[in-house]
Parts: C-alpha cells; structure tokens; sequence
C-alpha cells in the first residue's frame, strides 16, 4: 500500500482500471474521511450516510471497471459529484415516500397500507418472499453469501465486512456488487418475484 501513496489519483484509477484492487483501496483510503463527512454533514444520519458512501465507491468500481471514467484529473470532483447525486436521490425518494396530498377527494390520509395492520393474504406473500430469498441466498457462491449475511442480517459495515473475512473493501464491495447481480439473474431465470 505504502507505494501507492506518492501516485496520483488519476494513475491509482488507471491501475485499478489495469485489475490492480490495491490501487483501489489505496483510492478509498485517499478519500473516505471527506466523502463520508460530505455525506453525513447533509444526512445528518449515520446509518444513511455509511449506505450513501457504500453506494458511492460501488458506483465509482463500476463506472471504472466498465471503463466509462473519463480523465478529466479530478477524480476527487467526479467522486464528490457522486455523493451528491446519491444524497439527492435519497431525498426525492424519502419525498416521493413521505408525500400525501390530502387535496385530492379520495385521497384518504389515514387509509393507507403501511398504516394498517398485515392481513393473512400479506403474511402468505411476505412469507413466500422470506423463504425464495433464503433459496435464492443458498444457491450463491459461499462468499457472496457470506458478504450478504454480514451486511443484510448481520448490518456491518464493508469495512468491518473487510476486516472480518480478510480481504479487501473493494473485494467484499465487489462480492457484493456480484451477489446482488447473481440474485436477480437467478430469479429471473426461476420466474421470481421478489416484490409485493
């Protein structure tokens, strides 16, 4: 690691880019403290912000690996920029969820599905989805299983995930990155529906 630090950003993303995760992680390191801080100081919740930042390095893996980074020399705007479109994604969405227009005549605020309590029918079908998920989870590879756990039920962070299994945050990123792929594929391909 000690000899990435006198590299640019812009070299340790062209290693990363060649299949060099040192490179990578040497990035993260780089970078973490202010991205995390930029996230949270706007959250203001330390559970959003770690799952924003998670989502924020994925995004970055991705768009390089794919080899869509541009080298513009500002690997720390492009990172920074985003963090901020996750953040605004976040709030849209927490809007979109939070948002009822008591306006309208047949919007009745109070009679809404989450408000209520679940009725067999919503046991069945939730219960259905608990145990295709756990069949779906026990076909993966150990590894992404075991990077599932830890974050799903387990809620670690990738960097205890990391520490943990001894690899690192980059791999567990990708293991997890690879799991969620696999999960969908699978229950594609079984004709699952995982949703409500």
């Amino acid at each position: 690691m000690q000899k990435f630090t006198k590299l640019t950003d812009e070299m340790l993303v062209a290693a990363y880019a060649e299949g060099n995760n040192e490179a990578f992680d040497a990035l993260l390191k780089r970078h973490e403290i202010r991205i995390f801080n930029y996230i949270f100081n706007i959250v203001k919740n330390k559970d959003v912000a770690d799952d924003i930042f998670q989502e924020t390095f994925v995004k970055a893996i991705t768009t390089i690996k794919q080899g869509r980074y541009t080298d513009s020399g500002k690997f720390s705007a492009w990172i920074t920029r985003i963090a901020h479109n996750l953040i605004i994604d976040y709030f849209r969405q927490a809007k979109s969820e939070n948002t009822v227009s008591a306006d309208q005549e047949d919007a009745d605020v109070l009679n809404r599905r989450e408000l209520a309590e679940e009725n067999i029918e919503d046991m069945l079908v939730t219960s259905q989805i608990h145990t295709d998920v756990k069949r779906i989870i026990g076909s993966l590879p150990e590894a992404q299983r075991e990077v599932l756990d830890m974050r799903f039920y387990r809620n670690m962070s990738f960097k205890e995930i990391a520490d943990a299994t001894g690899v690192s945050i980059n791999t567990a990123l990708g293991r997890m990155r690879y799991a969620v792929l696999n999960m969908r594929r699978i229950a594609s391909e079984k004709n699952i529906v995982l949703t409500r």
